[in-house]
């Protein structure tokens, strides 16, 4: 019996240090491109785990992975499963995110710092919380392996979720914005992790 609960301990000690350990990368700026979105013309509606998906825009980023959150209870785990908190641009360079810390939870992110290593507009405009939601099971598979340091490239849309029960999700469809209302909800149709 001892041995047993051991063996877990083990496992889950071994699993939440893999789940926040951070790939390694130098300094530098590894995501000089902005977002690429464009309006959804013509765009067609889908119906995913019961909720209907109506995209607003479409949505191509390559960033750096700041941080990763996967969710397994909620109203809406079994149709966005992973929030990643994504950085481009000066939010991509480890030189400017050893300065700052994150913190990842309940469909938000907050970060902070004593010595802004870059102006506190750029870490707003630069830094984002998507909510993810894999277009299949391969993409939704992917998008759970993610974890912080890794870099993305993802080609979807900006969408809107609705249910027949009045349930209203909608995507920012700007990164200027901040607060609640401001994380973009991303239809995944394309991912590379590298």
């Amino acid at each position: 019996m001892k041995l047993s609960l051991f063996i877990l301990a083990l496992m889950v000690g071994f699993y939440l240090y893999w789940e926040q350990s951070e790939s390694l990368r130098p300094d530098g700026v590894l995501a000089p491109d902005e977002p690429v979105q464009r309006a959804a013309y013509p765009a067609t509606e889908r119906e995913i785990n019961g909720y209907r998906i109506a995209p607003l825009a479409s949505f191509d980023i390559r960033a750096r992975v700041i941080r990763s959150e996967r969710y397994h209870l909620g109203s809406v785990a079994d149709l966005s499963p992973v929030d990643l908190v994504l950085g481009w641009g000066a939010m991509s360079d480890s030189a400017v995110l050893k300065q700052i810390s994150f913190s990842q939870g309940g469909r938000f992110y907050h970060w902070w710092t004593n010595n802004f290593p870059v102006p506190r507009r750029v870490i707003e405009t630069h830094s984002a919380n998507m909510h993810m939601i894999p277009a299949d099971g391969t993409l939704a598979r992917q998008l759970k392996s993610i974890r912080s340091g890794n870099m993305v490239h993802l080609k979807g849309w900006l969408v809107e979720v609705t249910t027949r029960k009045g349930f209203r999700w909608t995507s920012s469809l700007t990164r200027e914005d901040t607060g609640g209302g401001a994380c973009e909800l991303v239809l995944v149709e394309s991912l590379d992790v590298w």
